[in-house]
C-alpha cells in the first residue's frame, strides 16, 4: 500500500526549502533542537487513531493547548518559530512545527527524515489528557500511546527521543539531562 500525501504548489515547496535553512540557523544559534523535537512530538502526539482527531494541525500555538500540563514551556518554541512563520506566511503552522522537529533531529546528528508538506491548520485544539504524564506508570503509557495506535516496541523507540534535551523542574517537576550530551541525537538514552 502506497501512502498518499497532500499535493502542494511549487511555491510552497520553495518556501519549505528556505524555511529549512532558516530553521537550521535558528537551531544552531539558540541550541534549541530539543524543544523543537518536543513541539513537533507534542503536536502530533495528540492523535487518536479511533476518532481520527488531534494530531499535527498547528493547534499547539493556541493558549488552550499550550496550557495543557504536558505542554509546559512549549510557548518558548512557539515564540522562537514565529519570526520564521512571518517570513513564510504561505507555510502552515502545522507544517512549520513538524518541519522544525525534522530539522532538529538532522542538525543534532540524527537520521535524515523525509518531510511531506501539506498539513492544514485547524482552529480547535484537542482536549487535554492525550499526552503521557511522567508521574504515572507503564499502564498509563500503554493507554495514552495505544490511543495513537502504537505498540510497546514503538513506545520504546519513541522514548529514545529523550536522548535530546533535559528536564526542567518548573515544567515537569523533574530536573536534569536525560543523557551526557543533550544536544546529540544518539542511542545513549538506552545505555
Amino acid at each position: 500500500m502506497v501512502k498518499a500525501y497532500p499535493t502542494v504548489s511549487e511555491e510552497y515547496k520553495v518556501a519549505i526549502d528556505k524555511a529549512k535553512r532558516k530553521l537550521r540557523a535558528l537551531i544552531a544559534e539558540k541550541n534549541c533542537a530539543p524543544i523543537m523535537v518536543r513541539i513537533a512530538w507534542h503536536s502530533a502526539g495528540t492523535y487518536d487513531v479511533k476518532t481520527k482527531t488531534g494530531g499535527p494541525f498547528g493547534t499547539i500555538r493556541y493558549g488552550a493547548e499550550l496550557a495543557h500540563g504536558a505542554n509546559s514551556g512549549l510557548d518558548i518554541a512557539v515564540r522562537l518559530l514565529e519570526p520564521i512563520k512571518e517570513q513564510f506566511p504561505i507555510i502552515t503552522y502545522a507544517d512549520l512545527y513538524q518541519l522544525a522537529g525534522v530539522v532538529a533531529v538532522e542538525v543534532t546528528g540524527g537520521p535524515d527524515i523525509p518531510f511531506h508538506p501539506g498539513r492544514e491548520d485547524k482552529p480547535e485544539p484537542p482536549e487535554e489528557g492525550r499526552l503521557p504524564d511522567a508521574t504515572k506508570g507503564p499502564d498509563h503509557l500503554r493507554d495514552v500511546f495505544g490511543h495513537m495506535g502504537l505498540s510497546d516496541k514503538e513506545i520504546v523507540a519513541l522514548s529514545g527521543a529523550h536522548t535530546l534535551g533535559r528536564c526542567h523542574k518548573e515544567r515537569s517537576g523533574f530536573e536534569g539531562p536525560w543523557t551526557s550530551n543533550p544536544l546529540l541525537f544518539d542511542n545513549s538514552y538506552f545505555t
